[in-house]
Formats: structure tokens, C-alpha cells, sequence
């Protein structure tokens, strides 16, 4: 019993201290590592992970997703042909 509080004790803190993008985003690039050059268009947030981390946890999970990239999309859409 001692052991699955530590397991669910664990698990809630990793759940807490981190953001959705982060966890659940998948690998990401350097185009949401990098910083656009002036002049370049800015990077899309994406605004389901966005909402995920406001309700789930709050502004730090926030700040760590915008602070690792893992909050914008991996790559600018390609207009249709």
C-alpha cells in the first residue's frame, strides 16, 4: 500500500509540474526552438494545448510550454495547391 501512495504521489507531482505541450507535443523541431528573425511571420500557438495547460495546470505549465517551444505548431502550414 506504501508503495502505490508513492507511485500516485509521483505521478500527481510530474502531473502538476508539467504542461500538456510538453508531455503530450511529441518531438519538436527547430522551427518552434528558434525565435523567427524580424520581419518572418510569428510562430502558431497551439491553442488546444494552450487551454489543456490553463485548466490542468495552471500558469506554470504555461510558462514551460512557451519557454521549450513544445506550444507551437511544429511547422508552418503549406498552402494548397
Amino acid at each position: 500500500m506504501k508503495n502505490l501512495k508513492t507511485v500516485v504521489a509521483v505521478f500527481l507531482i510530474a502531473v502538476t509540474l508539467s504542461s500538456c505541450a510538453t508531455i503530450l507535443g511529441g518531438q519538436r523541431t527547430a522551427y518552434q526552438t528558434t525565435k523567427p528573425e524580424a520581419g518572418k511571420p510569428q510562430r502558431e500557438v497551439r491553442v488546444g494545448y494552450l487551454i489543456a495547460d490553463a485548466i490542468l495546470t495552471g500558469a506554470l505549465g504555461i510558462i514551460i510550454d512557451f519557454a521549450t517551444g513544445a506550444i507551437y505548431q511544429p511547422a508552418p502550414a503549406t498552402p494548397a495547391k
